[in-house]
């Protein structure tokens, strides 16, 4: 698959309309929270049941990827975001107009994140898998940059344009309603245009059902990948939810009202996105970086970050920060997507790709209520435990045997392999 094909622009679309709306969303979170007066670790934790049923529910969405087939997935993941956006900007705005009480709306909202959490991961496990199943060795680390690449791109549309849609009207809700309406645009397109190209599987000889990628979190070719995973991702996590409070608490010594702090906001996950497509759409296709180097440098740069949040506090000190620590996640996401997807057959890229993406379950679980948390007893002392966590994640990067042997593996099975798939039967890749 070329990524000038206009199959992987749609697939592209799938992956940026859902991290701008996601991003939009935690760019206002915070004034949201405020504005109905509640606790900031209350405003993170009530969202925890949301990626726990994304963490739960990506292995499932990465097996009916494989009997469905990926484009129906996709289909189904865009009506969860869809559905949840939309549920959630008119739960905010009932609580915002005093239509109903504040804890009622907040209740609403986090049901809605639930839709969210339950289907949202449906699409882009089975974008994921959908572009595995079409590319090999080499190629297959830069798609996935690439595919990675249009989550960087959301970041940088989401909160650079939320502002844009705090209308008087419908106030802090409207970037959802914004954003519910280009989801539905999106699935139209996936819906006449993305072929289906399902790869053709044969049954098992035994005539049972396919076990292929059942337990496959413990297997040692993806272990090390899945650890990594989960420390970079939940050091994310814990950056991406301080962020906003820390801003406004930030702009709060200037005599800056929270409201008035959302543009700076904007800033700083413009400045973070921006240096993500940096790392993706220029240094990784330039440099051709392979995935192992691209964990060590990813985990690296994004334990930098965190170093800096601490000795450079106020304003310009946050947005640099988290800029850097975003360079860093630019490099080790497609560094380890790409290498645990190598790492495994051709038959075990659905499941292989569920088990990634419930680490964005996973990372938006326990770490961000931590951070908060932690954020309100000091505000360095969330830094400083993503500093413990990254220093973790390069680790395993420098010393795991078992990652090492999967990639050159999975690089020998590259070079002997073609792709997974043929065009299937709507049309080419």
């Amino acid at each position: 698959m070329s990524p000038r094909s206009p199959t992987f622009m749609i697939l592209f679309a799938v992956s940026l309309i859902a991290a701008a709306g996601n991003m939009a969303l935690q760019s206002v979170l915070p004034n949201i929270g405020r504005a109905f007066g509640l606790a900031d670790t209350l405003v993170v934790a009530a969202f925890a049941i949301s990626a726990l049923m994304w963490t739960v529910a990506s292995p499932v969405w990465a097996r009916l990827s494989d009997r469905l087939g990926r484009k129906r997935v996709i289909l189904i993941g865009l009506g969860g975001f869809t559905v949840s956006m939309a549920g959630f900007g008119l739960a905010a705005t009932a609580g915002l107009e005093a239509w109903m009480g504040p804890i009622a709306a907040f209740v609403l909202m986090a049901m809605a994140r639930t839709i969210y959490g339950v289907f949202g991961s449906a699409a882009p496990i089975a974008s994921q898998a959908y572009v595995a199943d079409r590319t090999s060795g080499p190629g297959r680390t830069q798609a996935m940059a690439l595919l990675a690449s249009a989550q960087g791109l959301g970041t940088v549309i989401g909160p650079t344009v939320a502002p844009f849609f705090v209308l008087p009207i419908v106030g802090l809700a409207g970037p959802m309603y914004a954003f519910a309406a280009c989801g539905l645009v999106v699935l139209w397109i996936v819906w006449k245009r993305l072929p289906s190209g399902d790869v053709i599987r044969t049954p098992s000889p035994s005539g049972r059902a396919d076990r292929t990628g059942k337990g496959l979190w413990k297997d040692r070719r993806v272990r090390a990948f899945l650890l990594y995973g989960l420390l970079v991702t939940s050091a994310q996590g814990v950056n991406i939810s301080v962020l906003g409070f820390h801003i406004i608490d930030e702009m709060a010594t200037q005599g800056i009202t929270a409201a008035q702090a959302q543009p700076f906001i904007g800033v700083a996950m413009f400045a973070g996105a921006a240096a993500t497509l940096m790392v993706q759409w220029g240094l990784i296709p330039l440099l051709k970086i392979q995935a192992s180097d691209l964990m060590r440098w990813g985990a690296a740069l994004a334990l930098g970050g965190n170093l800096l949040s601490i000795a450079a506090p106020g304003f310009f000190g946050v947005v640099v920060g988290y800029a850097v620590v975003s360079m860093g996640v630019g490099f080790a996401r497609p560094g380890f997507t790409a290498g645990s997807s190598l790492a495994v057959g051709p038959r075990e890229q659905g499941a292989v790709a569920g088990l990634m993406m419930s680490l964005a379950g996973l990372s938006f679980l326990a770490p961000p209520v931590i951070g908060v948390g932690l954020y309100q007893l000091s505000e360095w002392a969330p830094f400083a435990a993503n500093a413990a966590l990254l220093l973790g994640a390069l680790a395993v990067c420098l010393f795991s045997k078992s990652l090492k042997v999967a990639l050159l593996h999975g690089a020998r099975r590259a070079i002997e392999a073609p792709p997974a798939s043929q065009p299937g039967p709507e049309g080419g890749h």
